[in-house]
């Protein structure tokens, strides 16, 4: 089974533009990222109470919160940053969740490749977790681009570095275009198909800029749906369109690129029989 979430800031600015949109697609969990344009981590827990009830009374949960913990240059202080994590654990315990997504740091301003600072990121990733056990708490990490699980050999080292249940992978087909993998034939079935737990959808082609609906792009999550029947197992697939104004796209309001993919993930859950909700 298959739960939809999504990045609804997005095509939604307020929250309840937000919770509008998703239910329109029949989405009712929202990954919340930013609300009014403010990223969810630079709000007081009085504020966040306030959504939380905001999303009781339209029967919405937040599955994972969006934060950028971990999206920072490896030579930036960290004890601020980890204060700061530890405000998204309250932050995603008023909201509902146990998971705070995350990151693994971008490169230093020795403009050195993060992978010549392994034992920096993976000093930090152990602080995190230690925080995350002690507020009985889940981090997602996520690939992005340039930082150290950008590519599948980063992501793999980190979770066999740190073989905890407190550690979950988020996987990105769009992402591991950036740094020129197939997500399919490089990552997923490298390794990645048994620790990843989590999903953000959008699909790309290498020379365009922006991103496409699931299916359109060189994403393989068609081949990954396939292999994923087999596996008997629950996911979240939380949508990240980011399609720009280019092509067929150029005319579409937010929400109606949102709607695209949308439609763009059913279509492929549908077509492989992976039912989702």
């Amino acid at each position: 089974m298959i739960t939809l979430s999504a990045f609804a800031d997005e095509f939604g600015n307020s929250l309840q533009e937000q919770i509008d949109g998703c239910q329109q697609q029949g989405v009712m969990c929202i990954d919340v990222r930013k609300i009014d344009g403010r990223k969810i981590e630079t709000y007081a827990l009085s504020e966040v109470r306030q959504f939380r009830h905001q999303l009781d009374d339209h029967n919405f949960t937040v599955p994972c919160l969006g934060s950028g913990i971990g999206k920072i240059k490896i030579s930036d202080p960290f004890e601020p940053h980890l204060d700061l994590l530890k405000h998204c654990f309250e932050i995603a315990d008023r909201l509902g969740t146990r998971r705070v997504r995350i990151f693994s740091f971008h490169p230093g301003d020795d403009e050195r490749p993060i992978e010549a600072h392994r034992s920096k990121v993976m000093a930090r990733m152990e602080d995190m977790l230690k925080a995350a056990e002690q507020a009985d708490m889940i981090l997602m990490l996520e690939n992005e681009k340039r930082i150290f699980s950008a590519k599948p050999e980063g992501m793999k080292d980190i979770v066999n570095t740190f073989p905890s249940p407190r550690l979950q992978t988020i996987f990105d087909p769009a992402n591991y275009i950036e740094e020129g993998i197939s997500p399919y034939d490089q990552g997923w079935c490298q390794g990645l198909r048994e620790i990843t737990d989590y999903f953000h959808i959008k699909d790309k082609t290498p020379d365009l800029p922006g991103c496409v609906p699931a299916g359109e792009g060189e994403g393989q999550i068609p081949d990954i749906l396939a292999d994923m029947d087999s596996q008997d197992r629950n996911y979240y697939m939380t949508l990240e369109p980011h399609i720009k104004n280019q092509g067929r796209f150029a005319q579409l309001s937010k929400a109606e690129k949102f709607a695209e993919a949308a439609n763009g993930l059913k279509k492929l859950l549908q077509q492989a029989n992976i039912s989702f909700r």
